[in-house]
């Protein structure tokens, strides 16, 4: 007998006894609906937590603590590893600081910071190409009243035998960070820039801004860099990497581990509660298809009198198992969209979220639990006899 006639026939008798049916369904949606906000709360809370960390470029540094030794081609091989999304070199802290004229001629002291194309605290801004372009912080903009465009004096002192002695150097301004970036006053100039003062410094010539001074000899060191992760995953590695190099490094593994434990947490009790449930769930789904078989052995007994196989009345029971299976699927998506809707307010952030991919998981999930347990439950249909249609046993 063709399938179609069979989930006909389950069609019809599902809906006759829609009473029945109907509870049935509300026992799958009260297990599934809960599981969908729990997940959802898993996935958005997590999801949210550890997106913020991965926007937020500090959380992803990883900063030398003692003063290293190191030469441009130490940087060059740290930024060419798989893990890492941006090394530069930085130069002695005391070396990198200028002071900046504002409008009134009043000085404001900066730490000058290297940068290059790939920042992270640059974003989607253009990292300065000239010796003489720079970035400014937001607080430095406001404090200077300077804008994008505009050029800015910077003096760079010394003293030699005893004698304060200032450059001038002309700065323009290319682009302005937003406060969220960095919140001290800085300059994020190119690397050849704090070369340059710390050179002058030192007494040595830097003759790209005309500054005399002795010839500079042998291969340039700097005391630390600036090196980013390229994602959360990587800052544990590369700080046990740093400390295989005799490198004593900060980072921010600990509250990255904080976020990756709740997680795993979270998923023990999300997989330890949605165990119980599915357990629920397949026990009343095989209890009640085992009621309805008793329930409904006459008609059985008949169908099988009338030429329906063992299969065909197996599929019958599974069919009116499926109609219920799908409609409580749309039942609880209903409810959960609705629950996420209230949580997010509550929240007052994405706290609930699944993607359309979690809900079709959820739908297979619940449509082969479903089917088993109603397997289970129907298996007694396998054993009745046409001439119990007849005895009305």
């Amino acid at each position: 007998m063709r399938l179609s006639l069979i989930a006909a026939l389950a069609w019809q008798d599902w809906r006759d006894e829609w009473r029945l049916s109907l509870c049935a369904v509300l026992a799958l949606v009260a297990v599934v609906t809960p599981l969908l906000l729990l997940f959802g709360l898993k996935f958005g809370l997590i999801g949210e937590l550890t997106e913020r960390l991965q926007q937020d470029p500090g959380v992803r540094e990883i900063i030398p603590l003692a003063g290293g030794r190191f030469s441009a081609a130490d940087i060059e091989a740290f930024a060419t590893r798989p893990d890492v999304a941006f090394a530069l070199p930085r130069t002695r802290q005391i070396a990198a600081t200028a002071d900046l004229l504002d409008p009134e001629g009043k000085t404001l002291a900066v730490e000058m910071i290297p940068t290059a194309a790939g920042d992270p605290l640059l974003g989607h801004l253009t990292a300065p190409t000239g010796i003489q372009d720079v970035l400014l912080s937001q607080t430095t903009a406001q404090k200077l009243h300077a804008q994008a465009g505009q050029a800015l004096v910077a003096l760079i002192t010394r003293q030699d035998a005893g004698q304060v002695q200032v450059h001038r150097v002309t700065l323009r301004v290319t682009a302005i960070l937003p406060i969220a970036a960095f919140q001290r006053d800085a300059v994020f100039a190119p690397l050849a820039l704090l070369e340059a003062a710390e050179d002058y410094r030192d007494g040595r010539a830097v003759p790209a801004l005309g500054w005399a001074g002795s010839a500079p000899g042998g291969e340039r060191i700097y005391p630390a860099f600036r090196l980013y992760a390229r994602d959360l995953a990587a800052v544990e590695p590369l700080r046990q990497y740093f400390a295989g190099l005799g490198v004593t490094v900060a980072t921010q593994a600990g509250a990255i581990e904080q976020v990756q434990a709740l997680s795993r947490r979270l998923s023990t009790v999300f997989w330890l509660i949605a165990g119980l449930a599915c357990g629920g769930a397949f026990a009343a789904t095989a209890a009640g298809t085992l009621a309805a078989v008793e329930r409904k052995r006459r008609a059985l007994s008949v169908l099988r009198l009338l030429g329906l196989r063992t299969t065909a009345l197996l599929a019958f029971v599974l069919l009116q198992a499926l109609y219920s299976a799908l409609l409580a699927a749309l039942l609880a998506s209903l409810l959960y969209a609705a629950g996420a809707a209230i949580l997010n307010a509550f929240f007052d952030q994405l706290a609930s979220r699944l993607l359309p991919v979690h809900l079709v998981i959820a739908l297979l999930a619940i449509l082969v639990v479903s089917l088993v347990a109603a397997t289970a439950g129907g298996w007694r249909v396998t054993r009745l006899q046409a001439a119990q249609g007849i005895r009305d046993v």
